[in-house]
């Protein structure tokens, strides 16, 4: 008994000294960059729906581990963060960050946050066309390292890089696999969607949907048609307008990239510090009982007075040794509880800092306090009072126009 108390005691001794450290490598993917050019007509836009922030409905972020101001901060950063890293493989026409999916462009892009602690990310990605074709959704996840936070790392990398590249190459590879007429048809489509929402009448006939809710083109109209040219005209001004609003994107992005950027180095320490502070807190309040338990069971009523009292001193130093470990078990589940309200004693700073912004819009300037989805709703139905006092025309008035075939498929 009195060897397994010793044996015991020095197990406690040196768990308590030590905690388990861990060293995680991150893993990386190459991004596959064009090599040379793409045809131009064949080079589809893409539009990034701001994120789904993933806040559930009483958050108790003690809980979750998701602070609300940060997670809001992310739905605009992370499809910011997208956008350059599809703009820098080369295979795209504009990618541009957009309000909502009522910015009619080639490719949509829908993603919800399901994990952001700057250790682990998980996104989940659905991405389709301005057919209604779905091309796919699939679930995106990483584990950072503690090298991904380093002052000497490539700091045009994100942390959470390996999984904008592993979309980005999903996406480059799945629109490869498609013929080149689908490839132009989706422009088609998404510009006589454009047209439809400016004149819904003048442009009623251009499009059909099958019975899977797919858009076809069952004409076009001739190029040389004015009110085609004055309607693209129109597009373009849409187009800077949703430019101009990615300028706001930009800014929020790189204005909070600091905070962020140390939120989530400071996130992630602590979460691992946590993590490591509780297994070394939970085994050493287990050895801690373990010897409690022993040192109670000494026999301290032998015939001997020596060895009762070594007996009684070992069970003197086993018992408190034992409740030292219990109490010290229970002082570090409680630090490691400290380092979740440094996490969200930052997560309140960094709201503070990703305030609105003021962007310039058509000469004016707008505070942009509501949602950017609002404000992009009310410059369409400005788009349209444009286009009715360009062409002199309403909506209800239909115009006549030469149309021509589409060309056949192959």
């Amino acid at each position: 008994m009195i060897r397994l108390l010793i044996a015991v005691l020095t197990i406690a001794i040196f768990s308590a000294g030590c905690a388990v450290q861990e060293l995680v490598v991150a893993e990386e993917t190459q991004l596959v960059v064009a090599t040379s050019s793409v045809d131009e007509a064949l080079l589809l836009d893409i539009g990034i729906v701001e994120f789904d922030a993933g806040i559930p409905e009483d958050n108790n972020p003690m809980k979750t581990g998701i602070y609300d101001d940060i997670r809001r901060a992310e739905a605009k950063y992370l499809p910011y963060h997208l956008k350059t890293t599809l703009q820098g493989s080369g295979y795209w026409g504009a990618v541009r960050v957009i309000p909502s999916t009522s910015a009619f462009t080639d490719v949509i892009i829908n993603g919800a946050i399901k994990k952001s602690d700057g250790e682990y990310v998980e996104l989940e990605i659905a991405v389709s066309d301005a057919a209604g074709r779905h091309w796919f959704t699939r679930t995106y996840e990483t584990q950072t390292g503690l090298t991904s936070y380093s002052k000497r790392r490539d700091r045009s990398r994100d942390p959470y890089q390996k999984v904008f590249n592993d979309l980005s190459n999903d996406l480059q590879e799945y629109a490869a696999a498609l013929p080149a007429r689908q490839l132009q048809q989706t422009r088609q489509v998404s510009e006589l969607q454009f047209f439809q929402d400016m004149s819904p009448n003048a442009y009623s006939g251009y499009l059909t949907r099958d019975k899977g809710g797919i858009a076809n083109v069952v004409r076009l109209p001739a190029e040389n048609d004015p009110s085609v040219a004055r309607m693209r005209q129109i597009r373009e001004r849409d187009r800077l307008v949703v430019d101009t609003l990615n300028e706001h994107y930009a800014n929020f992005y790189y204005g909070i990239a600091i905070p962020y950027n140390s939120w989530r180095k400071t996130s992630r320490a602590e979460t691992v510090k946590f993590r490591q502070e509780k297994r070394s807190a939970n085994l050493q309040a287990l050895v801690g009982v373990v010897v409690l338990a022993g040192s109670t069971q000494i026999n301290t009523n032998t015939s001997s007075r020596n060895t009762n009292n070594i007996n009684r001193a070992l069970q003197y130093q086993g018992i408190t040794r034992g409740l030292n470990s219990v109490f010290d078990g229970l002082r570090r589940n409680r630090d490691a509880g400290l380092h979740l309200d440094a996490i969200a004693e930052l997560s309140e700073s960094f709201g503070n800092e990703a305030a609105p912004m003021v962007v310039n819009v058509e000469g004016q300037e707008r505070r942009l306090t509501g949602t950017a989805e609002a404000q992009y709703e009310s410059w369409r139905q400005l788009l349209r009072e444009i286009y009715e006092a360009e062409t002199g025309l309403t909506q209800s008035v239909e115009v006549g126009a030469p149309a021509r075939a589409p060309e056949p498929t192959s």
